[in-house]
C-alpha cells in the first residue's frame, strides 16, 4: 500500500510576480484605503510638503504684507510727534565750510517750522508741513577732534557731509583731517550719509557744471552710491528735510540692540556727606533727553563714555518741551503724566566686574604611595646636583628649586625668546644705529652750513625724536627677520636645551594633536567669567532687549531724565574741565556687559600704517561703545581648534587678538589707535568682534635648526640642534621635518657634542635644513584699563588724533590742553 505522504511547502517558496494590468491607483483610491489614517512621517514633513498654487499666493501676499507693516512701524517710530526726533549730524569735511551757515538755511527753509536752539551744538527743529521733529548735533571738528565726532556718529541717525564748491575747482575736495574722520567714521559705521554741496552760486555759470561734476566724482570714490545734493537755496533746504524723513535708514545693530540716550541737559547734584565718612565725595548725574534704540530698565547698568559704569537711581519724565505745538486737527497734544520709575535694591545689576577667586578651591588629589616615593627620588636626584658643597642636608632642603618657579619662568622664557630671536640682528642692529648716528651727524652739518638760516629745518630737528628713530628700525629689522626665518631661534650652548624649552612640547600634527583648554591655566582665568555657550546666550539676550516689557522700564522715544547715583565727584570735576559735559552720551548695558572675560577680535591693518606691531605693545581699542587700553596677543586667524601665535602684527595681516576686557555681544566694530612720541593717536587697525572665549588655545612655536654633516641614503648625521647628548635624548620622541619637505625622527646620539644620526622618508639635500617644531600655550596678560575721561583737543601732526596722555588713577597731568584720567582695574 502507498504511504501518504502530505507536502509542506518550505520558506523559500517561490512567488511570481503580479501581473502589470497597466492601471494605477490613484489619489482617490489612496485616500479610500487609507481611511482617514495618515502616515507619521507624512504627518511631520507637512511644512515641506508640496503647497498648491493658491496657498503660495497666500504665503507670499503674508510675506510681503508683514514686511511692509514692518518698515511702517520702523519709520513711524522716531520722527512723529510722539516719538523721539530724527538725529542728524552736521559734519563738515572742509575746513572752509561753516557749519552754522548749513544751519541758517535749514532754519529758514519754512516759515511755519519752529526752531529751539538748546546749546551752540545742539538745535531742534519742527516741520508742521511734513508733521516730523528733527534734531541737529553740530560736533567739535578740527586736528585732535576725531573721537568727538566718532562719538557722535554713534548715536545719530543719519549724516550730513558738508562740501563746498570753492574746493571743487582744486584737486583737494575732501581735506587731509576730513578724509581722516570719515575713513575712522566708515570703519565704526557710518549712518546714512547725505552729501550736500554749498557755495555753488559763487562758481561761474559755464563752470558749475563741470565742478559738480568733479565734485560727485571724489564722492563716488569714498560713497559710491550717493548722489551730490545743492544746499543753497531754501528749497535745497526743503527737499533735504523731505529726504531726512523719508529715506531707509540703515541699521546699525550694535546701536539698535542697546538702549542710548544723547545728554542735551546735564547736572551734577553732589551727596550730603555722612558723618565720619572717609571715602571720596559723590553726586548724582541728571540727565535729560530722549531714550533711543530699545527699552532701557531703571534696573539695569548705564555706561558713560568717559566716566564709567553706574547704576540708575531713578527716571523722571519731564513735559516734552520739543514737543508738536499743533496736531492734525489743530488741538494741543496732551500727554499723560507718567509716574517716576524708582531702581529696585533687590533687582539692581551689580556693579562686580571680577570673579573673586577661592585660593582654597583647588584640586587636591591625594597621591599613591609609589608617586610618593617617585617624587621623593626626583628631588633627591635633583637636590644632589644642585646642593653646593660642604651644605648640609638640612641647610639644602630650604633652597627653593628653579624649576617650580612658573610665573618668573615665564617670563624668563619669553623674554629669553625675544634675546635669541634678536640675537641674530643686535650686532648689525648696533653698527646700523651707530652708522645712522653718523650719518645724522653729517646731516645736521650738512643742514647747518647750507640752510642754518631756516626757520622749518630747526623745527623739524628739534621734534626728531632719535630714540624713537632707531626703536622703530630696530622693530622693523626684528619683523623683516621674522618673516624670513618665522619662529626660529638658536639654541643656547650655555645652558642645557632641555632646561631652556622645559615648558614646550611637541605636536604630531598641529592640526590634529589634542590640547587640553583647561591644562596649567593662570591665575587671572580665576577672575573671569565663562559662557556654557556664547551664541545661545547672545541670541536670547538680545531678543529678549527688543521684547523687554514691565512697570521699570523706559520706551524708546519717551523724553526722560535719569538720576545716575554714586558719580566721584573728582571725576566730573575732571570731565567738565575738559570741556566733554556738552557731549555726554548713555548707554544702557545689556546683561553681563560689565563683567570680565577674553575678548577675541579679528583686526586688520589700515592702508597708511606701515610699522610692525609687536605682541602685547600697548595700544587703545574702542569696541562698540568702549574705549580702553590693553596689550593683546595676536595669532592666525584660521577654523581649527588651535591657532598659531604671531610676534608681529605686520602690514596687510588679518589676526586675532586676546586680551581681558568686559564683556560685549557682537557685533560691535573695533577700532585700534597707537599713541605716538606726540601724545597723537593714530588708527593702525580696525575689525570686529568675534566672541567671548577663554577656550580660545593661541600655541607660541620655536623652531630648532640643525645642518646635515654626513649624508646617506635613508639617514644622516646633523648638527647644531644640540649641544649634549643628553638633549638628544630628551628630545628624541619629537618628529622632525626639513624646509624641503622631508619627515624624519631621531635615531640616536653620536659622541659627546650633540651630533645625532637621523633617519628620513628621503634622502636630504646638503642645502637642506632639518628643523624640530616645538609649542607652548601663551595668555594674554592682565593688563586693562579703562578710559575714563576721554581724549580731547591734541596737537598732533599728520592729520592723526589727540591722544590721551593716559596716566593711573590719582594723577593728574595737562597736556596739549587734555585732561585725562585712567582708572585701572
Amino acid at each position: 500500500m502507498a504511504i501518504e505522504t502530505i507536502h509542506r511547502p518550505g520558506a523559500l517558496k517561490q512567488t511570481n510576480k503580479t501581473h502589470k494590468h497597466g492601471k494605477h491607483a490613484s489619489k482617490r483610491e489612496l485616500e479610500r484605503v487609507a481611511k482617514g489614517k495618515v502616515n507619521l512621517k507624512t504627518l511631520t514633513r507637512r511644512p515641506n510638503r508640496q503647497q498648491s498654487r493658491d496657498e503660495r499666493r497666500q504665503q507670499a501676499n503674508q510675506l510681503r504684507k508683514n514686511k511692509r507693516q514692518e518698515a511702517i512701524a520702523l519709520k513711524r517710530a522716531i520722527g512723529g510727534a510722539l516719538t523721539a526726533p530724527f538725529l542728524t549730524c552736521v559734519l563738515p569735511l572742509n575746513d572752509m565750510i561753516d557749519p552754522n551757515s548749513a544751519m541758517a538755511i535749514l532754519e529758514g527753509c519754512d516759515p511755519e517750522a519752529t526752531v529751539m536752539k538748546v546749546s551752540d551744538r545742539v538745535r531742534y527743529m519742527n516741520v508742521p508741513r511734513f508733521r516730523q521733529r528733527f534734531s541737529f548735533v553740530i560736533p567739535e571738528t578740527g586736528h585732535g577732534r576725531e573721537l568727538n565726532v566718532l562719538d557722535a556718529l554713534k548715536v545719530c541717525d543719519s549724516v550730513i557731509l558738508l562740501l563746498t564748491a570753492v574746493a571743487g575747482e582744486t584737486d583737494e575736495v575732501i581735506d587731509k583731517a576730513g578724509a581722516k574722520v570719515l575713513n575712522m567714521a566708515l570703519t565704526q559705521g557710518l549712518p546714512t550719509p547725505m552729501v550736500c554741496l554749498m557755495d555753488m552760486e559763487s562758481i561761474n555759470p559755464k563752470k558749475r557744471a563741470q565742478v559738480k561734476t568733479n565734485i560727485q566724482k571724489a564722492v563716488s570714490t569714498v560713497l559710491p552710491d550717493e548722489k551730490v545734493m545743492q544746499l543753497d537755496k531754501l528749497t535745497d533746504a526743503l527737499n533735504l528735510l523731505r529726504r531726512i524723513g523719508g529715506q531707509k535708514r540703515k541699521v546699525t545693530h550694535n546701536r539698535c540692540n542697546r538702549s542710548h540716550m544723547l545728554g542735551e541737559r546735564v547736572e551734577y547734584v553732589p551727596s550730603a556727606p555722612e558723618p565720619g565718612q572717609s571715602e571720596r565725595p559723590t553726586g548724582t548725574l541728571k540727565v535729560t533727553g530722549f531714550v533711543r534704540g530699545v527699552p532701557l530698565s531703571v534696573n539695569k547698568l548705564v555706561h558713560i563714555p568717559g566716566l564709567g559704569e553706574f547704576q540708575l537711581e531713578s527716571v523722571a519724565f519731564p513735559t516734552d518741551p520739543y514737543r508738536m505745538r499743533k496736531l492734525e486737527d489743530g488741538e494741543m497734544s496732551s500727554e499723560e503724566q507718567k509716574p517716576p520709575l524708582v531702581a529696585d535694591p533687590d533687582q539692581q545689576t551689580s556693579l562686580q566686574r571680577e570673579n573673586v577667586p577661592d585660593a582654597m578651591d583647588a584640586e587636591q588629589t591625594w597621591p599613591t604611595e609609589d608617586e610618593i616615593a617617585a617624587s621623593r627620588a626626583e628631588n633627591q636626584k635633583k637636590l644632589i646636583k644642585r646642593v653646593p658643597k660642604g651644605m648640609s642636608d638640612y641647610q639644602a632642603s630650604w633652597i627653593p628649586d628653579i624649576e617650580e618657579q612658573d610665573e618668573d619662568d615665564d617670563d624668563d622664557d619669553d623674554d629669553d625668546d625675544d634675546e635669541q630671536y634678536m640675537s641674530c640682528e643686535s650686532d648689525t642692529e648696533s653698527k646700523v644705529g651707530d652708522k645712522d648716528g653718523e650719518t645724522d651727524d653729517d646731516g645736521q652739518q650738512f643742514d647747518e652750513i647750507s640752510v642754518s638760516e631756516e626757520i622749518s629745518a630747526d623745527r623739524y630737528d628739534k621734534e626728531m625724536d632719535l630714540e624713537e628713530e632707531r626703536s622703530t628700525l630696530a622693530k622693523i629689522q626684528a619683523a623683516k627677520v621674522d618673516e624670513i626665518f618665522p619662529d626660529e631661534i638658536d639654541t643656547p650652548a650655555d645652558r642645557p636645551a632641555r632646561e631652556r624649552f622645559i615648558k614646550y612640547r611637541g605636536l604630531e600634527s598641529f592640526r590634529t594633536s589634542a590640547w587640553d583648554v583647561k591644562e596649567n591655566l593662570p591665575f587671572d582665568y580665576a577672575r573671569i567669567y565663562q559662557f556654557q555657550n556664547f551664541d545661545h546666550t547672545k541670541r536670547r539676550i538680545l531678543r529678549e532687549a527688543q521684547q523687554k516689557e514691565g512697570d521699570d522700564v523706559v520706551m524708546p522715544g519717551w523724553y526722560a531724565r535719569l538720576h545716575v547715583k554714586n558719580v566721584p565727584q573728582d571725576l566730573w570735576d575732571a570731565f567738565t574741565s575738559a570741556g566733554n559735559g556738552e557731549r555726554l552720551i548713555v548707554y544702557g548695558m545689556l546683561p553681563h556687559e560689565q563683567q570680565m572675560s577674553v575678548m577675541n577680535v579679528c583686526l586688520k591693518r589700515t592702508q597708511n600704517s606701515t610699522i610692525p606691531i609687536q605682541s602685547k605693545e600697548r595700544l587703545i581699542v574702542q569696541c562698540g561703545y568702549r574705549r580702553f587700553i590693553v596689550n593683546p596677543i595676536y595669532s592666525q586667524h584660521t577654523n581649527g581648534d588651535k591657532h598659531k601665535y604671531e610676534r608681529f602684527f605686520r602690514p596687510g595681516m588679518a589676526v586675532v587678538a586676546t586680551f581681558f576686557a568686559p564683556i560685549q555681544f557682537p557685533p560691535a566694530p573695533i577700532l585700534c589707535f597707537r599713541e605716538n612720541p606726540d601724545t597723537s593717536l593714530s588708527m593702525v587697525a580696525s575689525g570686529s568682534l568675534l566672541a567671548c572665549n577663554p577656550d580660545r588655545v593661541v600655541l607660541k612655536r620655536v623652531v630648532l635648526s640643525g645642518h646635515p654633516y654626513k649624508i646617506n641614503r635613508k639617514s644622516a648625521t646633523i648638527r647644531y640642534m644640540f649641544f649634549n647628548p643628553d638633549d638628544v635624548a630628551y628630545f628624541k620622541p619629537c618628529k622632525l621635518r626639513t624646509k624641503l619637505g622631508r619627515v624624519g625622527h631621531i635615531r640616536e646620539s653620536l659622541g659627546t657634542h650633540g651630533h645625532m644620526k637621523c633617519v628620513f622618508d628621503a634622502q636630504l639635500k646638503s642645502h637642506d635644513t632639518v628643523l624640530l617644531y616645538l609649542y607652548k600655550r601663551v595668555f594674554p596678560k592682565w593688563t586693562y584699563e579703562d578710559c575714563v575721561v576721554s581724549c580731547r583737543d591734541g596737537e598732533g601732526e599728520g592729520g592723526e588724533s589727540s591722544a590721551s596722555s593716559v596716566v593711573p588713577k590719582g594723577e593728574r597731568s595737562v597736556t596739549f590742553n587734555a585732561k585725562v584720567e585712567m582708572m585701572q582695574e
